[in-house]
């Protein structure tokens, strides 16, 4: 029995999220259903975290062992094979069997694409955010500054446990011009649910001059130096941002792990 880290790519379109759900298609639910047809004995696979409804993936990473007798682009290939045209296997290794996508993580790259047209592209709505008024780029970038650093994301979104702790660390925040694109990377260590989505909402509305950067630094709390703020003003920074960008802009990127999280033995 060996253990696998897996780098899967989809287009997230017509999946109801990565997580294996009762009666909808899942990313999750058709990725285990290759592996059955490949004797997979497990009860479900490890990922590094779950994307929306509509969200798509070029680096998500899973784990599961398998008993398998070739070598991993055998593996990858077998598995290619087996899934549908909208997800793909993008590289495969084997790993050490303590090796877990998610609590090994270093860190996790978003990308969120939008675009500024008056009409609507058909060709683009599937994989970026229509945005009319367009944006101000300089604006933008502005606004993607002040997020960089260890603040308290409670305005941006909720924890994956009830009550749980909403300071994260940014490690880079910063958008580029891509045409026909505009696209937001963010780099951090963890994420709170919606919290890439509602951080993109927010920077939009700023550079349309629907909002001012100092909303975006209250709902921070850094126009007070204040990163666990409670009561009133931790309420008061959450509803300044009223809004959440679609899913269909938002790309999970890349899933960092330190070598000796994924270092197999070599006496294993």
């Amino acid at each position: 029995m060996e253990h696998y880290q897996v780098i899967l790519a989809y287009d997230g379109s017509h999946f109801k999220g990565f997580q294996r759900q009762v009666k909808v298609r899942s990313v999750q639910g058709v990725v285990e259903a290759a592996l059955h047809k490949l004797n997979w004995q497990g009860k479900s696979i490890l990922a590094a975290g779950r994307t929306d409804t509509g969200a798509h993936a070029i680096g998500q990473v899973i784990a599961f062992d398998l008993e398998w007798d070739h070598g991993p682009q055998d593996l990858q290939q077998a598995l290619n094979n087996h899934l549908p045209s909208d997800v793909v296997v993008r590289e495969v290794n084997l790993v050490s069997p303590s090796f877990h996508p998610r609590y090994d993580a270093s860190w996790r790259k978003y990308d969120y694409r939008i675009y500024c047209q008056p009409v609507r592209q058909p060709m683009f709505d599937p994989y970026a955010w229509r945005v009319w008024p367009a944006v101000d780029f300089a604006v933008l970038c502005d606004a993607a500054r002040p997020l960089i650093g260890t603040h308290d994301f409670v305005a941006f979104g909720t924890p994956p446990q009830p009550g749980g702790n909403t300071v994260r660390c940014v490690l880079e925040s910063s958008w580029k011009q891509e045409a026909p694109y505009l696209v937001y990377e963010i780099v951090a260590h963890a994420y709170l649910y919606h919290m890439v989505r509602r951080v993109v909402f927010m920077q939009v509305r700023i550079a349309q001059g629907k909002l001012d950067l100092t909303d975006l630094l209250h709902a921070l709390k850094l126009d007070s130096g204040n990163h666990a703020a409670n009561g009133p003003e931790r309420n008061s920074s959450k509803r300044l941002v009223h809004g959440l960008a679609p899913a269909q802009g938002l790309i999970l990127a890349e899933v960092h792990y330190p070598l000796e999280a994924v270092r197999l033995d070599e006496d294993t």
